[in-house]
Parts: structure tokens; sequence; C-alpha cells
């Protein structure tokens, strides 16, 4: 089918910035909000695994509402537009308020965390589902959903390389370098400041120079009722909504892990900091960001790779290295630092390979239930996406504190063997279950490029008529 994109270089980039304002956030809480906690809140970690699992399990059904509604909702911006205009302020006070410390007893303190971080993923659910949602919509062609794809991860992981790279040494600004627990509490808070109304900015730009163009036919009125039974037979949703939870539980799982690897195993603070332009950066921060700018890598090359040997293929081998590249961790010994990093560009190279296909996958859902059923609900099956995500962080976090009590670990202290061999096993054997999971599930998953083809030229004819 040759046709001309209806997609300019602006509103790619348009689109991406929505991703780099979300992953900001994402990025924040998977990689600090576990050990700010614990080591700067001052809760328990089996509390705060707790906590995740609760409100990450409540907060993944919101998501289909939230797509329920944005389906129904018709303004002069269109139905999934108006959320980030609204949306972008609220994300951003709520954001700051769940990194601040309340003077509070420690009873009042976990049920301010409670609350503050029920609101935020509330609220994030709120902005990014609609966002996640506006990609269907931008353009009805295979192609161009693929090249926004990959426009929106690389600029999520260009977001997400930013406010790791810059956190800590915004934290040690805003905290003069003090180590006294409250001097900690106000940098990170302000820190967090920082990086919101950037995050807002960025949120305001994508409503800006985005548009909505694929419009369901005139007659297109499905009840709730119907759309939810629509879904349930969805075959390559329910496949893809398996293999996206074990997919975050994967990345969750090392995400959350990291600081403390690189706290009480590596052992950063007393290899010092590592200046970069006249900039000093602790070793976990520029692990992170190292494997922020391989994601990108891992995002260009998803595209090319898809298109010659299709995205299920692509996924399958991808996730199959990151698999065997994860195990070989558990060996590392903690001067290994050259082999930590090589493995990390690895792995993330792969990661960053898996979620633009993922997301393409999700578009494709929605063209197959319009294909199948006659009738288009995509913010229902967008939601999905975002109601993957937060089940594999509920569970990946969840697992991660309680496990860390279980290995013994204790807060700012020096951490004994078997606590060591439980850091060591978070970036090793736990996240690849995770990955082999998502290539069990995904070997399943039917919508071949023929078939995607046939189905996208089908109802480019009933669109028409």
């Amino acid at each position: 089918m040759n046709r001309k994109s209806s997609i300019n270089l602006k509103e790619c980039i348009g689109y991406g910035l929505g991703d780099a304002a979300s992953s900001m956030f994402w990025k924040l809480f998977g990689s600090y909000l576990l050990i700010f906690y614990t080591d700067i809140f001052g809760l328990e970690a089996a509390a705060v695994g707790t906590m995740f699992l609760v409100t990450r399990i409540w907060d993944s059904f919101f998501d289909p509402i939230v797509g329920i509604v944005a389906d129904r909702t018709r303004t002069q911006w269109g139905k999934f537009r108006p959320y980030l205009l609204f949306l972008a302020i609220p994300i951003a006070i709520i954001g700051i308020f769940t990194f601040y410390t309340p003077p509070l007893s420690p009873p009042a303190k976990l049920l301010y965390a409670y609350i503050t971080y029920s609101l935020m993923m509330m609220v994030y659910s709120a902005i990014n589902v609609p966002y996640a949602s506006l990609l269907g919509v931008m353009s009805p062609y295979p192609a161009d959903r693929n090249n926004l794809s990959t426009y929106r991860m690389a600029f999520a992981y260009l977001g997400s390389f930013l406010a790791l790279l810059l956190f800590i040494p915004l934290v040690n600004y805003f905290s003069k370098n003090s180590k006294l627990i409250i001097d900690q509490q106000y940098g990170w808070v302000a820190a967090v400041a920082v990086i919101a109304v950037l995050s807002s900015m960025l949120f305001l730009g994508c409503f800006k120079l985005t548009r909505e163009r694929v419009k369901p036919k005139g007659n297109d009125h499905s009840s709730l009722k119907k759309d939810l039974r629509d879904l349930s037979h969805n075959k390559p949703w329910w496949i893809l909504l398996g293999a996206g939870i074990c997919t975050l539980i994967f990345n969750s799982i090392r995400d959350g892990a990291t600081v403390y690897y690189f706290k009480y195993y590596v052992n950063e603070e007393q290899l010092g900091a590592v200046h970069v332009f006249n900039i000093p950066f602790i070793l976990s921060g520029l692990y992170l960001a190292v494997g922020q700018l391989s994601n990108i890598i891992g995002v260009m090359l998803a595209a090319p790779v898809s298109n010659r040997i299709g995205k299920k293929n692509t996924y399958m081998l991808v996730m199959a290295i990151a698999t065997v590249f994860s195990v070989l961790f558990f060996w590392l010994e903690r001067g290994d630092l050259w082999v930590i990093f090589f493995l990390q560009i690895v792995i993330s190279i792969c990661a960053g390979c898996v979620f633009p296909l993922l997301w393409s996958m999700y578009a494709d859902c929605a063209d197959y239930s319009e294909w199948k059923t006659g009738h288009r609900a995509t913010g229902l099956i967008f939601s999905s996406s975002s109601m993957s995500q937060k089940i594999g962080w509920a569970i990946g976090s969840a697992l991660t504190g309680w496990l860390l009590t279980y290995f013994g670990f204790q807060a700012n202290q020096v951490q004994n063997a078997e606590t060591i061999r439980g850091i060591k096993l978070f970036l090793s054997f736990l996240p690849a279950a995770g990955a082999f999971l998502s290539i069990f599930l995904i070997y399943y998953y039917p919508l071949t490029k023929g078939k995607l083809l046939q189905i996208t030229a089908e109802l480019e004819i009933k669109r028409n008529q």
C-alpha cells in the first residue's frame, strides 16, 4: 500500500515529548522511590513493598476506567489530547508531595505515603492512558505507528536519561552535600520539583504539536458492555497483557534494586564520585543513565529489525539475549565495573528494542478489534498497556521490598553476606525469570505481518464507505 505519510517530523517530536514527560517521573519511581522510602523517608522495606502492591494493583484497575472515559470524551481538541492539557500541572504538584517527608509519626507517615502515592499513580493513569491511546488515532497506518512508537520510546529514554543523570546531583546541590537526614529530605523534594516543572512543560508541548485523525464511523456507538465483551475475546490483547506484565517485572526488579546494588554491594561511596564535565556523578546514577542511552539504541533498532524479521521474532530474540546476560550478573565481583557496565549496555539495548514493539502491537490490537467487531475502543485497549505496566511494577516492586526484608536488609547499615547475595539476585536470576516468561507468552501472539496488512487494507475500505 503506497501512500504519503500525514505525520511530519514536528508531530513525531511532539508525540515523543509526552513520553519524555511521563518517563521522567516513571524512572524516578522505579529507580529511587523504594530507596527514598527506606533510607530517606524512614519506612520498613516490607511495608513499602506491601504499599506498592496494594496501591498499584488498585491503580491497575483504574486504568481501564480512564480508557473507557477517554473513549467517550468529545471536545474541540479530540478524545485524548485534552487530558494532556488539563493534567500537566496537577501531576507535577502531586509528584512533589509524593517525595515530601512530613514531620509525622511512623504510622502517620505510612498513611501519608499511601495517600500521596495512590493519588500520584491515579493522576499518572489519567494523563498517560489518553497519551498512549493517542498513538492509535494519529494515523491509521502501521508504518506510521511504528515510526511514532520509535520517536515515543527514543524521547522516553532521553527524558529518563536526563532525569536519572541530573537527579542525584540536584539532590546534592539542594542538600548542600549534607549527610543529615533533614537536609537530604529537603534535597530530594527540591530535586523532584525541578523534574516536575520540566515534565509539565513537555506534556503541554505534546498537546500543542499533535493531532487526532482516525475517526470512528458515524454510527459507531457501542455500549460499555459490548466494549468489555469484545475486549475479553481479543486474544492478541490478552497475550500482550501477560507479556507486558512479565516484561515490567523484569525491568522493575532491575531498576528498583540498582541503587541498593551500588550502595551496599559495590560500595560506591567508598569509590567516590566520577566527574563528567566537572559535574560529580555517583556510579549508580551513571549506570542508570548509561542504561537509558543504551535503551535509545535499542529503540532505533526496533523498527528496522522488526520490519525485516517481524515484531514477534524480534521480541523473542532480544528478550532471550536479555535473559542470558541477566543471569551472568550473579557471578560478578564488586570490582568488575567494566563488565557490570557492559552487561547493562547489552541488556538495556534489548529492553529498548522491546518497548516500542509492545506499544505498536497494542495499536494493532485496536485495529484487530475494529476489524473483527466493527467497533473501536482505542482508549480501553491502550489502557491495558498502562495496566500491565502498573501490575508488573507492583509485583516487581513488592517482591523487591519483601525480599529485602527476607534477606535481612537494614537501611544505612553494613549488610551481611545473605543480604548481599539477595541484592545480587535482584539484578540476575529474578529479572531473568520475568524475561523468560514474556518470551513464552509472546510465542503465541497471532498477528503476523501478513495478517496486519490484510486487516489494514480491509479497514481502510470500510472507513471510506
